[in-house]
């Protein structure tokens, strides 16, 4: 799969197939998006691909913007499974943003991409203040020769998929309803940094984690995880939360993984999400705390 920044980029070797959207998650409505893009580009013999924006667009318009559930590097590596073939990269800057619906068209997808399909959600907006929705890209397909699907919503649970609806399932600690969602487990990514070692002197040693991007975190408490060490899965238990046993106010990310002694400081692993198994407590002392830990690891080996 290539990745191409259209900063400096114009497409003239191929006519393409575009999927167009924020894509954060890649969610099964995504998914089906996507596919129906990679579908349709084979039978009219064009390259499938998608645009994707450096960062979420909302991170220029409110600089309160949303928690990723993905960063760029999962997209790309779940586009590339489900037959994309290039990703098209673009800074998401004050100029893309003031540009008109149909400057937009004209600029990037005719000129830039040299696009041929666009295929969009059923919620797709576009253009200056989001001016433009599937219906006016449909006028505009006319206007400048190229074909538009438009792909109706997926519902899971009678409720429609979405990255918003994701993002609060993720704050909730409802990490199985949220993998319903994701079609995957919710994912952090995050280097292994040194701790209090707290863990190691309680018998039960953690791998600390700094997140490598601005990821939605889980509600504070313990989960049954998996981590993911050099391309490798464990069976792991990680909380999140302020140590209130010992009266910590930071917020901290730490794996403990199952039968493993190996030394991964500044490694970067990946935290797959399974169940939430209970809330970050306060116990009376560290004996008490230990008691609880050695619970929830027999919970955790049991139902894994």
């Amino acid at each position: 799969m290539e990745i191409l920044d259209l900063l400096e980029y114009k497409e003239k070797r191929f006519k393409t197939a575009i999927a167009l959207g924020n894509f954060d998650g890649i969610h099964l409505g995504h998914q089906k998006l996507i596919n129906s893009m990679v579908t349709r580009s084979k039978e009219i013999g064009v390259k499938p691909s998608l645009l994707l924006f450096k960062s979420h667009t909302k991170t220029t318009i409110n600089k309160n913007s949303p928690k990723i559930i993905t960063n760029n590097e999962q997209k790309f590596r779940i586009a590339e499974s489900l037959g994309v073939e290039i990703i098209y990269l673009l800074d998401f800057d004050e100029k893309i943003m003031k540009l008109s619906g149909e400057e937009f068209v004209s600029n990037i997808i005719i000129e830039k991409m040299n696009g041929k399909l666009v295929t969009v959600g059923f919620d797709y907006r576009f253009g200056y203040k989001a001016s433009g929705d599937s219906y006016y890209l449909v006028e505009l397909s006319k206007k400048y020769d190229f074909e538009v699907k438009v792909v109706e919503p997926v519902y899971v649970d009678n409720k429609v998929v979405s990255s918003s609806r994701i993002r609060e399932l993720i704050s909730e600690g409802k990490v199985e309803e949220s993998k319903k969602m994701l079609g995957r487990p919710y994912t952090l990514i995050g280097k292994v940094i040194p701790g209090s070692k707290r863990g190691n002197k309680l018998g039960f040693p953690t791998a600390n984690i700094e997140l490598t991007d601005d990821f939605a975190i889980p509600k504070t408490g313990v989960y049954l995880t998996n981590t993911i060490v050099d391309n490798k899965r464990y069976i792991s238990a990680t909380n999140i939360g302020y140590n209130p046993t010992f009266n910590e106010d930071v917020l901290k990310i730490e794996t403990h993984i199952l039968n493993f002694e190996e030394n991964i400081y500044g490694k970067t692993i990946e935290i797959e999400f399974l169940e939430f198994i209970r809330d970050d407590i306060k116990f009376d002392n560290p004996e008490d705390l230990i008691e609880q830990m050695r619970l929830d690891i027999d919970l955790i080996k049991n139902r894994h």
